[in-house]
């Protein structure tokens, strides 16, 4: 009888198959680099870093505004899934570009609650993907308001509410 894996062990397994696509992209692509493979949030987590040459080598793999880091993430995320037959939520970064635009994102999210919690007003954000709404949407949740995303894709935002609206 096989045994079940539980879901950190799931998550781990992931992480491993993630980690072998990238390492044979990154030869491919003939850069340097470690792969960092973690949980966060319930999903496998994994950040491509290069400690020899610096991150600036693979600036390449992110892209202009993060579009190549996303198309990796959505590559990786589709060769986990034919490995394990289930669908991936797995969070890829290079060089911390997700990690400082999180960063951006949580401190201008914080600056929007600030002027709701002041004005009594809603405040719409600029357009965003669905990771920068997600990282905006918990600022808030956080801060005891109310957002939602409005619009649609390529123009989609959030919308911060006042608490009790």
């Amino acid at each position: 009888m096989a045994e079940e894996k539980g879901p950190i062990a799931q998550l781990e397994e992931e992480g491993d198959i993630a980690a072998d696509y990238l390492e044979e992209l990154l030869d491919i692509a003939d850069l340097d680099g470690d792969i960092d493979i973690d949980v966060e949030n319930g999903r496998a987590a994994l950040e491509i870093v290069s400690e020899e040459f610096g991150d600036r080598w693979l600036r390449k793999l992110v892209g202009d505004d993060g579009e190549v880091l996303d198309a990796l993430q959505e590559l990786t995320r589709l060769a986990v899934q034919a490995k394990t037959g289930e669908r991936s939520r797995l969070m890829l970064d290079v060089a911390g570009f997700r990690r400082a635009l999180k960063e951006r994102l949580a401190a201008d999210a914080r600056v929007a609650v600030a002027r709701v919690q002041e004005s009594g007003e809603p405040v719409s954000m600029p357009p965003m993907n669905p990771f920068e709404r997600k990282v905006v949407h918990d600022v808030v949740k956080e801060a005891g308001l109310v957002s939602a995303s409005e619009g649609v894709e390529p123009r989609r935002h959030v919308v911060i509410q006042p608490a009790g609206h």
